[in-house]
């Protein structure tokens, strides 16, 4: 897997007809920069609107995925997803002029043929990835489906069907890397069982579909005049069942297509997460609910993952990069008022420093001596005077500098320190030092839990006497 991010090289377009409504549809997609991700946009619509491709967004999962904020809405996505997925193309922009993607043969061959003569073009972010580093599931045991995640080295899709029927049977895939995607899943094309298609039909839900962008399954008696309704919808003169219990005017590309076409749509369906996956992802009878539901459930985890790993590590057994005595000659703070012990990582813009809360601090003798809680005011004072280090490391000779608060934002605290308390800040430089202004967000922990935090700026002054 690349680790930088990838969009594409120039644009380009691609057109058909939309199962559901039978209209014609355009798709324009366009290069986009690094973060944005996938986002639709409906242009025939006022001002344009557009939705990002995020689960967060999923309103409907019948019959394919639809994504909607406000009048923005798009349908059947997952196949122009699963192609961007298996290009690995990261960001993009898809201008659609109508609510949903064209059906075009059913695949998603299509889609990755004419993303491949756009051409990818590497970004300079790096990628983030999503790894799975223990187990993660979702069971519905009303439909017996099942989507679990598990470690591995790079993503892997493994998916079973089987829906109870003779004709089709149980049925597997597996797809052991995204470069396969191309040639072993892309062309596989969407399935529907006789039955089903019956109802659609009568419901006017499949105007855009033929016996070319969908493979029939007959799980059921072919009357006569089921024929001639089918020979009518398709605008087809013969309409007959092949020796694999499929509708004719299509052979089969694999004879676990439909399998694989599940497995596809499970590769769109979860690019809703909204970041390439490290892991494995094995799926018994997936459909769409199922899918976004699962894609839901790993953003949950993806959000908490990314705040544990906000979260500094403290190793007491890890030498410093600044012991207290170096801290002194960085600071002009002194005991009882030097708030900070030691300095564990420092870079041009973040630092991450410790303070033991021990019993013997001046401040307990007169701060609840008969329930010590280190007071709020001191807690940011320890977290400013961490910053201090941060900025004064930008200039050689520290010691002839002073740092001043000029202001303090969104302070918010979220648990008490008491006493045996390790205090674990990380600083954080919002933006480059300007005319000796420094603005910083600030978190303290003990040990994996955030007590405060709080936006500050301050100033770097050379000291006058100095």
């Amino acid at each position: 897997m690349s680790d930088r991010q990838h969009t594409l090289a120039k644009s380009i377009v691609i057109s058909g007809n939309g199962l559901h409504t039978g209209a014609e549809v355009s798709l324009h997609f366009h290069p986009a920069e690094a973060n944005t991700g996938v986002v639709f946009q409906r242009v025939d619509l006022e001002g344009k609107p557009s939705v990002p491709a995020l689960a967060k967004f999923v309103t409907h999962t019948e019959r394919g995925t639809t994504l909607e904020i406000g009048t923005a809405a798009v349908s059947t996505v997952e196949h122009v997803l699963a192609a961007l997925t298996g290009l690995e193309i990261d960001n993009c922009l898809v201008e659609v002029d109508g609510p949903e993607m064209p059906i075009m043969d059913g695949s998603s061959l299509p889609f990755v043929e004419a993303l491949e003569k756009a051409g990818r073009q590497e970004l300079e972010e790096d990628r983030y990835y999503f790894e799975i580093k223990e187990s993660i599931r979702y069971y519905d045991p009303e439909e017996d489906v099942e989507l679990i995640a598990i470690p591995a080295d790079h993503y892997q899709v493994s998916v079973m069907v089987d829906y109870g029927t003779n004709v089709l049977g149980s049925q597997s895939a597996q797809l052991q890397k995204l470069q396969d995607f191309k040639s072993e899943i892309a062309p596989c094309r969407t399935f529907s069982f006789l039955h089903e298609l019956e109802l659609l039909l009568d419901h006017g839900l499949i105007k855009g579909g033929d016996l070319n962008n969908a493979i029939v399954y007959v799980d059921q008696e072919l009357s006569e005049a089921k024929l001639e309704k089918l020979k009518k919808a398709f605008n087809k003169e013969q309409v007959s069942i092949k020796p694999n219990g499929i509708l004719d005017n299509l052979d089969l590309h694999f004879t676990n297509e439909a399998a694989r076409h599940k497995l596809l749509d499970v590769i769109g369906d979860l690019r809703l997460l909204g970041a390439p996956i490290k892991g494995k992802i094995i799926a018994s009878k997936p459909g769409h609910k199922a899918n976004t539901t699962f894609a839901k459930l790993l953003a949950q985890a993806m959000k908490e993952n990314m705040q544990r790993a906000e979260i500094p590590a403290y190793d007491p057994n890890q030498k410093p990069v600044h012991n207290v005595v170096e801290i002194m000659n960085i600071l002009p703070h002194r005991p009882p008022f030097l708030l900070v012990d030691k300095v564990m990582e420092i870079s041009e813009m973040h630092v991450v420093a410790v303070k033991s809360v021990t019993m013997n601090e001046p401040f307990f003798e007169g701060h609840f001596p008969g329930a010590p809680v280190m007071p709020g005011v001191l807690q940011v004072e320890a977290m400013a005077q961490a910053g201090g280090i941060l900025a004064l490391s930008t200039v050689p000779d520290p010691e002839n500098y002073l740092t001043y608060f000029l202001k303090i934002d969104n302070v918010r605290f979220k648990k008490q320190v008491v006493p045996g308390d390790t205090l674990i800040f990380k600083l954080v430089m919002t933006e480059p030092i300007r005319r000796g202004i420094v603005k910083m967000t600030g978190k303290s922990y003990v040990g994996q839990t955030l007590v405060c935090e709080a936006e500050m700026m301050a100033q770097i002054v050379k000291e006058k006497n100095k």
